[in-house]
């Protein structure tokens, strides 16, 4: 009695199955918020890559005349014109001190991006949920509309600032006089 070929491959894949190494088991691994981690004033604050674009160092900006005082102007990156928002100046009434290598996060908008600046640059921040803690004076005062929930990091807690509700907040969209 002759083999069709099926019949051998399906012969190869039982003796392989045979002798197939086990995997080891999967261990549970707890689930990971994952953010850009930066300071306004002196709030830590953490916010999620889905809301910045980029980080990039702060561009020349053009001042816009009739503008808030918190609109520092339009700034260029790679030809894209968009507006730089002094960030801790909208939020607090107090102008952040921009140095060399300043740093902004770029972040989208519906109408294009806008840049905001930030103290201080972190870089990445991951948590886990049972590092959840209550924000308390982390959302006092303007940050109350933007930071909901916080965690504990190993020395500091940490404030999640929602960039997308910043985006969509009617004062912050009216940088007219």
């Amino acid at each position: 009695m002759s083999r069709t070929p099926f019949d051998i491959l399906a012969e190869y894949e039982r003796r392989s199955l045979a002798h197939a190494v086990q995997l080891p088991a999967r261990e549970a691994v707890a689930e990971q918020w994952r953010g850009v981690g930066y300071r306004v004033g002196q709030r830590r604050l953490v916010s999620g890559f889905e809301d910045v674009v980029e980080i990039v160092p702060i561009p020349p900006t053009t001042p816009v005349p009739g503008a808030q005082p918190w609109l520092l102007g339009i700034g260029n990156l790679r030809g894209n014109l968009f507006p730089v928002i002094d960030l801790k100046y909208f939020l607090e009434g107090e102008r952040t001190v921009l140095h060399e290598g300043q740093r902004v996060l770029v972040v989208r908008q519906v109408g294009g991006d806008v840049a905001l600046t930030i103290d201080e640059l972190y870089g990445q921040r991951s948590f886990t949920e049972d590092q959840g803690v209550e924000p308390g004076s982390l959302a006092e005062g303007r940050y109350a509309h933007f930071v909901e929930r916080a965690f504990r990091g190993e020395e500091h807690d940490w404030g999640v600032f929602a960039l997308s509700l910043l985006a969509r907040t009617p004062e912050f969209r009216q940088a007219a006089l």
